[in-house]
């Protein structure tokens, strides 16, 4: 069992992980860069805790100790003594360069640093460090407490016992680990993005309502959501980051992010985490 954990960024996805590892035992250090960061992080997990003991899938006095379990700080140098950190910035490669270089800095050299990244290359993000064969990346899914996928991505020189670590460490939360290769968005948004792409363009083009555009894929392809929905519940920001990380990875223009898509972002109709999206909240 992986014991002493830390999270770079509390987040959707941030404070996600950090629950999951509570949640099975270890030590967890969740870093963010102000007090408000750290204190919404916290409340939703709390939230989060409340929500399952409210299910009776755990009592009170467990989510008690989950909670305990989760020391939220400013100071980078909580890293020190961890096996294992995972980095769940924003999806944008200078911001995780960065974060990587001070871990690189300050974790002991037998940690394994890991990126939640969803699109960007693994072994651009390991070249900031002087121990690629410990950067490894490990994409869990949305909302990770109850998504069983953990996307676990080898780069360039990523080693075979990084990726063992990372592989059992992710059994060990109950999740489900499936290995990819360094590509841009790996396999799953080099799949899925594509399809939220190309529901927008329907959208935009007058194909079919925003409702019909989702039902159709929900009735007709067995999706539990359709994909404006799911575009929401990810953030438009997110698809259009990825969206782009597709294009200039690959280089191929049927990774064009919708001309929708971009407007609704430089309006700030980011979907539920704004209120507004493609639906409103």
């Amino acid at each position: 069992m992986i014991e002493r954990v830390a999270v770079i960024g509390g987040g959707t996805m941030g404070n996600g992980i950090a629950q999951v590892f509570a949640m099975h035992g270890a030590s967890v250090q969740l870093v963010d860069v102000d007090d408000a960061a750290i204190a919404r992080a916290k409340g939703a997990i709390d939230g989060s805790l409340g929500r399952l003991v409210k299910k009776e899938k755990m009592t009170a006095d467990e989510a008690s100790a989950v909670l305990s379990r989760i020391d939220g700080t400013t100071d980078f140098g909580a890293t020190a003594d961890r096996q294992l950190v995972v980095e769940a910035v924003p999806e944008r490669l200078e911001i995780k360069k960065a974060v990587f270089e001070k871990l690189d800095a300050i974790t002991g050299q037998d940690c394994i640093l890991a990126s939640n990244t969803s699109s960007i290359s693994i072994t651009k993000i390991a070249a900031t460090t002087k121990r690629a064969d410990r950067v490894i990346g490990m994409h869990f899914m949305n909302p990770v407490p109850i998504m069983k996928l953990v996307e676990v991505i080898r780069g360039n020189d990523t080693s075979d016992a990084t990726a063992d670590f990372v592989v059992k460490g992710s059994e060990a939360l109950g999740k489900i680990p499936v290995v990819a290769q360094d590509y841009p968005g790996f396999v799953s948004n080099r799949v899925l993005m594509p399809m939220i792409n190309e529901a927008i363009f329907c959208l935009m083009e007058g194909v079919a309502t925003r409702e019909a555009i989702d039902e159709i894929m929900k009735l007709g392809m067995a999706h539990p959501m359709g994909p404006l929905t799911l575009a929401d519940f990810i953030g438009l920001d997110v698809c259009l980051e990825i969206l782009d990380v597709l294009k200039t990875g690959i280089g191929d223009d049927k990774y064009r992010a919708c001309p929708l898509l971009r407007r609704m972002v430089a309006a700030g109709h980011l979907g539920r985490k704004t209120g507004r999206g493609f639906y409103e909240y």
